[in-house]
């Protein structure tokens, strides 16, 4: 197939590329020059579970490792001479839409995902020292709806297998010697609103799943797939059912950690639970990101999104369990281990969305999580008790004021907070690294009923035309609460962090700026501008000794940031000095 790397000989730190001008070659699926590496090295449990702080040279998960704190111990690039460092070799996809993988490299093999182009969205495996296609592989796509973009954020490893969730809600395995699929199973019916665009994770010979759709009344779920042959395991449901407890809740008044007002009409939504008994069958609670892993106990940890419909609370009475929470799930059964909800019965679309992270906490783990409602919380690992809550990271106005006719003017909007974003957390400095923005909006009611396969938020919000909006990425400590750097970017932040032992934090904005900054200090130290939006998580690798710094650069559904096709690789001059 026709190639679409280029190499990068020693750009400056601070020059621009165009990203979107190449047109795309055919898509194609099988071998192309696998033969040249036939020591693959199998993705075992082992090798799993010691994750990259056991061998730095590897990425061998969506967030590093099962902790998902996106650190690495690779520190050839550090803060005194990340000014040397420059693009090695760049990839393009030829789909200039919202690019959002986070690359997985495992012995010096890359494995990346596309967008949908509207029929297909591919799989890669590149060489990850010179960008070389190894094989690339077209899933084909049915006609399908889907909420907030057509991206994919990656894939997950095990074994000789390699594994991507689709955006018409399938699981394909493929075969990480040549790109064949090996098995493919569906998850949920897409017609209803399902759809897939997180990284699966493997444990255990298990592939976990969750879902996304909750803006089209689906009801949410995590799902584990046999690895070997693709049966479902077992299904545990974000929203339960009569039977297991019901979704009202107590009729939460206020927020559990801080008691904030949430202006409930508690008699009116009691009045009304019978009418609307059966709103759970279409509750929402989306599991947008790839979940944090505790080895040790089995447990998974997720972070759950809004109810359905988003805004409109009158016709789902009660809490509306699990939304806005994390919980812990055995990833052996599927049986809940815990949860918490830190927002009953949100009328903001202020999802849990950003994933899950383990933490040091006073010496001990514990879950961390930064919310769209401008905190981050900390969860006690093993009972989910709020062990501590930040102060907030953007602006609070209004807060959980009503949506009503006329408009509801609120901080933080629903955007964030923090989005989706994953969190970088550096185990030195005991700071967790949240990219966050700040998007005034207005809350409008107005009803809307359900129908199947339609968008159902049940109300509007909308950006207030002419008011700022930016971005700010923050170092929180997670045991005392303070946010004790931050830097404001001109535009809202989406994408994702990475922290390494190098003493750097590195993270993407919609102008193209792909920046280090000093993890103490939060000096920015370099940046790149790539031309196109750099709205995912990055990480790093090395190859022969030399250290790598990846991410992908095409823009994000949720803003303006200009479109690209573009992975680019950095490193520093030969040698690493």
């Amino acid at each position: 197939m026709k190639r679409r790397t280029r190499w990068i000989g020693v750009l400056a730190g601070c020059t621009a590329l165009a990203l979107a001008g190449e047109l795309p070659a055919q898509s194609t699926g099988g071998s192309n020059g696998d033969e040249a590496n036939p020591a693959m090295t199998p993705a075992t449990h082992e090798l799993l579970v010691a994750g990259h702080r056991a061998n730095p040279s590897n990425w061998p998960m969506y967030g590093g490792d099962y902790d998902n704190r996106r650190y690495s111990p690779l520190d050839q690039v550090n803060t005194d001479n990340v000014g040397s460092l420059s693009a090695r070799w760049m990839y393009q996809t030829g789909i200039a839409k919202s690019f959002e993988t986070t690359p997985v490299v495992i012995d010096g093999e890359m494995y990346i995902t596309t967008p949908s182009d509207g029929s297909v969205q591919r799989v890669l495996k590149l060489d990850a020292k010179t960008g070389e296609v190894m094989w690339d592989h077209a899933v084909r796509l049915a006609t399908t709806i889907f909420c907030c973009g057509p991206n994919n954020r990656g894939v997950a490893v095990w074994d000789d297998k390699v594994y991507v969730a689709t955006l018409d809600a399938r699981l394909v395995a493929l075969s990480r010697a040549d790109g064949s699929e090996v098995w493919a199973s569906e998850i949920a019916d897409p017609e209803a609103g399902y759809s897939e665009t997180m990284a699966p994770l493997v444990y255990d010979g298990k592939v976990i799943i969750g879902t996304s759709g909750a803006e089209y009344g689906i009801r949410g779920f995590l799902k584990a797939y046999d690895a070997n042959s693709g049966d479902l395991l077992w299904t545990w449901h974000t929203i339960p059912s009569p039977e297991q407890g019901g979704w009202w809740g107590d009729w939460n008044t206020t927020t559990p950690y801080g008691e904030e007002n949430l202006n409930r009409d508690i008699q009116q939504e009691k009045a009304d639970s019978a009418k609307y008994a059966d709103a759970w069958k279409r509750g929402g609670g989306s599991i947008w990101m790839t979940p944090a892993l505790d080895p040790e106990s089995g447990l998974v940890f997720v972070t759950i999104g809004n109810p359905s419909p988003d805004l409109d609370g009158s016709i789902r009475p009660g809490d509306n369990l699990w939304t806005e929470s994390v919980c812990a799930i055995e990833a052996a059964d599927g049986d809940m281990r815990w949860c918490t909800q830190y927002l009953p019965h949100d009328v903001w679309d202020l999802d849990a969305a950003s994933p899950a992270v383990i933490i040091d906490y006073h010496g001990e783990p514990a879950v961390g999580h930064a919310g769209k409602t401008g905190w981050y919380y900390v969860f006690d690992i093993e009972t989910g008790e709020i062990l501590n809550r930040s102060e907030n990271f953007v602006p609070h106005e209004n807060l959980f004021a009503l949506p009503t006719a006329e408009g509801t003017r609120m901080l933080p909007g629903a955007n964030g907070g923090a989005e989706w974003s994953p969190q970088a957390y550096h185990p030195g400095t005991a700071l967790a690294y949240v990219l966050a923005l700040h998007q005034p909006m207005h809350y409008k009611t107005h009803y809307s009923p359900y129908e199947k396969g339609e968008l159902w938020l049940g109300s509007a919000f909308v950006a207030i035309p002419g008011e700022e909006q930016w971005g700010r990425l923050v170092a929180v400590s997670p045991e005392t609460g303070e946010v004790v750097w931050q830097h404001d970017t001109e535009e809202p932040l989406i994408g994702g962090a990475l922290a390494t032992a190098g003493g750097l934090v590195f993270f993407g904005e919609n102008n193209g700026n792909f920046n280090a900054m000093d993890a103490t200090t939060g000096e920015r130290l370099w940046h790149f501008n790539a031309g196109a939006g750099c709205n995912s998580a990055p990480m790093t690798y090395s190859v022969d000794g030399q250290q790598y710094i990846a991410v992908a650069c095409g823009g994000v559904f949720q803003t303006d940031a200009p479109r690209g096709d573009a992975l680019i690789v950095f490193g520093l001059p030969s040698g690493g000095m």
